[in-house]
Order: structure tokens, then C-alpha cells, then sequence
């Protein structure tokens, strides 16, 4: 299979790329698309044999669940019933944007294998004009976790979708570079009090300002289990670039101590850390923003991890941040990248 992308800009009539896209997506095919968290790889949720196109490109696990994407907020009651009214409150403050909401699902809509064993399906409205373009012109939901091969740091530009994907997907609707950078935030609506089970861009604490306490999922982020995940990202070792990746404290000194260390034992090391920091002795330094920048670490984590690929490191040591607003989503990240490995010397 032969991949194309095409580009889409807002100067531009774009009516016939899109056009494109829907005509594959209608036919029972998957398209790569921008999202203002990460690409998405999408097929139409309503069709099984398109969705399982999806598992089959990116060899996900057939267990693990995916995010419904729709273009307008009134097309939450063609694929969830008994939204709660809260939920009516986080739609208005956050949709469109990086907030997937879990509701239970309408019977006999949304194919199987999208939620497989599960009566509940996650739903949420991308806050990027290309994906709302794509969703209104196609007029129905899609299915679509992030476009690269599972297990992979997730892309954040059309570049990192076609090395992973070439040859697996047709088309790739290139809308430039993403801004989130980390994945949505998935919130259960069908518990009481709601429960994060997956954090992302939009925070515990933004969240709680509009409908009050809610319960974050407990689970240290490299734990699995024999059950079936709840939502994406949760049982499945994710992100993970190709050399072996230990989370390590923030402190300048204890890196370059570490790197010393490693050197002795004959070990090429890749460094993901602050703008500040000067670790001079690792043979590769990538800065991700300013130290406790969060939202600036969040938008270049994935873009570190795919240049660390590009370089013959032997390990990475990626430099933890707070849990502070989206810090949390960048520590569930790098611990799941990592294993739940830490550097400790």
C-alpha cells in the first residue's frame, strides 16, 4: 500500500483533500488526521471492519478501548445514553479541547470492537480545525487512537505518522505540528465521584473547578493486570522509544553524575531534560522547555523520545518534572515510556 499525505491549510481551499479523506473513510479505510493533542489514526466508528483496520495497522492489542472523536457536541446522544448533567457542564467549559468523556453506550451504534467488552465508550470533540473539518464533513464519529505503531511514542507531526505507518495506511491529512502534545485526559462519567483513568491536558484541578471532586485512577503508571483496560493507555506499556529509558530526578549535578557513570561502563547516553540544564558529557542533550515548564515539556516530550530513536544511545535518562497541572500527564508518560524504571545510580 502506497501512503499519501496531503496538506491542508487554512490560506487554502482544502474542499478536495477532505473530500479525499472521506471518501477513504466511507469506503471502510483508515486516515491519519491532526488533533490539538497528538495525530489520531481514524475509521469510522460505526463500521467493524474499518475499525479493525486500525488494530491491524498499528498491531494495538484487539483489548485495548478507543476514543470516539465527534465534530459537535449535540452528537454525544447518537452514541452515549444517561449523560449525566455535570457532564453537560464539562462539555461547555472544555469541548472542543482534550477532555474524553465516558459515558455508557447507546446499544447497537458503536461497533463492538471499539469498546470490546465494555457497555461504555468513550467520547470527545478534537479542539483543532482540521479534525473538526474532517468529523463535519464525513458527518459521523470517529474511531482513533494515536497514528503510530502501538507501544510507540504517540506523533505530534505528519513526519513521525509516516515512519511509523508508511505502507500501512493510505493517507495522511497533514495539518502541521500539534499543540498539547500529550494525549487527551479520560474521565469516567459513569462512576460517582467521576474518575480520571487517564490524565492529559485538561488537569484534576480544572476539572474539579467546574463540577467539584472527582477521583484520580490509582494505579502506579507502569502496573498491569489480567483485566481488560478501562481506557486507553492504562494497562499497556506506551511511548516507549527504542533504547531503554530510566526516569531520573531533576538535578543537574546527579544527571552528569549519572552520565559519568554510565560513560565507565561503556554506555552511549541520550539526555531529555530542561533548556537549563548544561550536561555536557551526554552524547546526546535534548531540552524540552524551561525547567517546571509543564505545558512546554508536555508539547516536546514525544518529539524527544522520536529524536532519541534517531541517535545510537545505548539508554535514556529522561529528567522527571512536578505533578503540578499537565505535569502529572508527563510523569504518566515517562514512567509508562520507562516501564516505571528509575535511574537511582
Amino acid at each position: 500500500m502506497e501512503t499519501e499525505i496531503v496538506s491542508v491549510d487554512n490560506d487554502m481551499d482544502n474542499s478536495v483533500s477532505y473530500q479525499q479523506a472521506v471518501d477513504i473513510l466511507k469506503s471502510g479505510g483508515v486516515v491519519a488526521f491532526p488533533t490539538e493533542t497528538v495525530y489520531g489514526l481514524g475509521a469510522l466508528a460505526t463500521d467493524a471492519v474499518a475499525v479493525q483496520r486500525i488494530f491491524e495497522a498499528k498491531g494495538r492489542p484487539s483489548d485495548n478501548p478507543l476514543i470516539v472523536h465527534i465534530g459537535n457536541k449535540i452528537d454525544v446522544d447518537n452514541y452515549a445514553v444517561n449523560v449525566p448533567e455535570i457532564a453537560g457542564k464539562l462539555m461547555d467549559a472544555f469541548w472542543p479541547g482534550p477532555l474524553t468523556l465516558v459515558f455508557h453506550k447507546r446499544p447497537g451504534v458503536i461497533a463492538e470492537n471499539v469498546t470490546p467488552g465494555f457497555d461504555t465508550v468513550g467520547i470527545r470533540m478534537p479542539d483543532h480545525p482540521v479534525a473538526l473539518k474532517l468529523l463535519r464533513t464525513l458527518n459521523g464519529p470517529l474511531a482513533a487512537p494515536s497514528a503510530n505503531r502501538s507501544g510507540k511514542p504517540s506523533p505530534t507531526e505528519a513526519g513521525h505518522v509516516l515512519t511509523d505507518l508508511e505502507g500501512r495506511i493510505p493517507l495522511i491529512v497533514d495539518g502541521g505540528r500539534t499543540g498539547v502534545g500529550v494525549e487527551s485526559t479520560v474521565l469516567d462519567m459513569t462512576a460517582s465521584p467521576p474518575e480520571i483513568l487517564r490524565p492529559g491536558g485538561v488537569t484534576r484541578e480544572m476539572i474539579e473547578d467546574v463540577i467539584g471532586p472527582v477521583h484520580a485512577e490509582g494505579k502506579s503508571p507502569g502496573a498491569a493486570d489480567e483485566e481488560a483496560p478501562r481506557a486507553p493507555g492504562m494497562k499497556y506499556m506506551h511511548y516507549a522509544p527504542e533504547s531503554p529509558l530510566y526516569v531520573i530526578r531533576p538535578d543537574e549535578t546527579s544527571i552528569r553524575e549519572a552520565v559519568k557513570q554510565l560513560h565507565i561502563e561503556g554506555k552511549r547516553v541520550a539526555v531529555i531534560g530542561p533548556d537549563e540544564f548544561d550536561i555536557a558529557d551526554a552524547d546526546w542533550y535534548f531540552a524540552v522547555g524551561p525547567l517546571n515548564n509543564n505545558e512546554a515539556i508536555a508539547v516536546n516530550l514525544y518529539g524527544a523520545l522520536r529524536q532519541c530513536d534517531l541517535t545510537d544511545a545505548d539508554l535514556i535518562l529522561a529528567a522527571e518534572t512536578d505533578y503540578e497541572g499537565v505535569g502529572q500527564a508527563v510523569m504518566n508518560r515517562l514512567l509508562k515510556a520507562a516501564d516505571g524504571k528509575r535511574f537511582n545510580g
